[in-house]
C-alpha cells in the first residue's frame, strides 16, 4: 500500500495553507496527496434547524473538500491529490488516519501579533498520539515564506530553500529523529542547521561563580559529543551541509530563534506508554507554539 502525505481541511484558512503545503511536501517526496475532511455530525436538533437543514448541510460539508481537491490539482499538476470524507471526532479520525499516512499534516492558527501558532486542542491531541511525524503550520504561510529572499530583498519561492533546524538531545539522540531532518534537507538541496542545548552544572544555581575555563571545557565537551553523533549521519548524507550550534541555555528559546531563518524545525516526541498516557514534552510543546517556521513532530522510542 502506497503511503500518502495526508492533510487535515475543515475549510478555515489554517487548514487551506496546510493543504497547500502538504501539496507542495507530496511533490518533494514523489509521495500522492490525500485531503481529509472530517465532518462532525450535527445534533438532530440543529440539523432540522431553517437555516441549516440537512440537504444544506450535506452539500457544503461535501462541496468543501471536493473544491479543494480540485484546487490543489490545479495548483500541483505533478501531484495526485485523492479527497476523503470521514464522519467522526476529528482527534479521532485524524489519529486513526496517521497510522497509513508517511507524514499527517494540520493547520494552526496564527498568533496576533506576535509570531508563532496557536495550536488548539484537537492539534495538541493528534500530535501526542499520532504514529506518523506530523507537521504544524500555521495561516498564511506561503511557499515563498520557506525560501531565502531574492538580490532584490523580495520574497520568492524560486531561491533556494531556507535551512531545515534540528532540535537534538545528544543524550537519547533518535535515528529515526536524526532522519527524518537529514532526508528533509536533502529533499529541499538545503543545509541542516542542528540545535543543541545544554545545562550547567547543578551548583551554578546555588549561587557559586561561574568558573570560564569550566564553562569553556563544559562547552568543548558537548560540541564534541554532538560532532561524535552526527558523525555517522554526515557520510550518510554526504550531500547535506550540516552545521552544529551547542550553546548552554533553554533548547525551546534556541530553536524558536533559529525557526526565524528556518524553511522546517524537526523536534522529537518520545513515545511513553504508561499509566499517564501519551504526552508533548515542554520543550517541543514550546517550539509547537512559537516558531514561525512549520514544525515537524516526529515521534520516537
Amino acid at each position: 500500500m502506497t503511503r500518502t502525505v495526508t492533510a487535515a481541511l475543515d475549510g478555515s484558512a489554517e487548514s487551506r495553507a496546510a493543504a497547500e503545503w502538504a501539496a507542495r511536501e507530496a511533490g518533494l517526496r514523489g509521495l500522492p496527496l490525500k485531503v481529509v475532511h472530517v465532518w462532525e455530525p450535527v445534533p438532530d436538533p440543529m440539523a432540522q434547524a431553517p437555516l441549516l437543514g440537512p440537504e444544506t448541510h450535506r452539500h457544503w460539508t461535501e462541496r468543501i473538500p471536493r473544491e479543494a481537491v480540485d484546487g490543489l490539482r490545479l495548483r500541483h499538476p505533478g501531484v495526485q491529490v485523492t479527497g476523503e470524507q470521514v464522519s467522526g471526532s476529528a482527534g479521532d479520525v485524524l489519529t486513526d488516519a496517521s497510522k497509513t499516512a508517511a507524514l499527517l499534516v494540520l493547520g494552526s492558527r496564527a498568533l496576533g501579533g506576535v509570531g508563532g501558532f496557536l495550536v488548539g486542542s484537537v492539534g495538541l491531541s493528534v500530535v501526542a498520539h499520532a504514529e506518523s511525524p506530523v507537521v504544524l503550520v500555521r495561516a498564511g504561510e506561503q511557499a515563498a515564506d520557506e525560501h531565502e529572499a531574492d538580490p532584490a530583498g523580495i520574497p520568492s519561492a524560486a531561491t533556494p530553500f531556507r535551512p531545515v533546524v534540528l532540535g537534538l538531545d545528544t543524550d537519547h539522540p533518535d535515528e529515526t529523529l536524526i532522519e527524518f531532518a537529514f532526508d528533509a534537507a536533502l529533499r529541499r538541496a538545503t543545509s541542516l542547521r542542528v540545535v543543541h542545548a545544554w545545562s550547567p552544572p547543578p551548583y551554578y544555581a546555588y549561587g557559586m561563580p561561574v568558573d570560564p575555563t569550566l564553562h569553556q571545557a563544559l562547552t568543548l565537551e558537548q560540541s564534541r559529543t554532538l560532532a561524535e553523533v552526527l558523525s555517522p549521519w554526515r557520510h550518510k548524507y554526504p550531500d547535506v551541509t550540516t552545521t552544529e550550534e551547542s550553546r548552554c541555555g533553554s533548547a525551546a528559546d534556541l530553536l524558536v530563534a533559529a525557526s526565524r531563518e528556518a524553511s522546517l524545525v524537526v523536534v522529537g516526541r518520545r513515545i511513553r506508554r504508561g499509566a499517564l498516557g501519551s504526552h508533548i514534552g515542554h520543550v517541543t510543546h514550546a517550539v509547537l507554539h512559537h516558531s514561525t517556521a512549520p514544525v515537524a513532530v516526529v515521534a520516537h522510542g
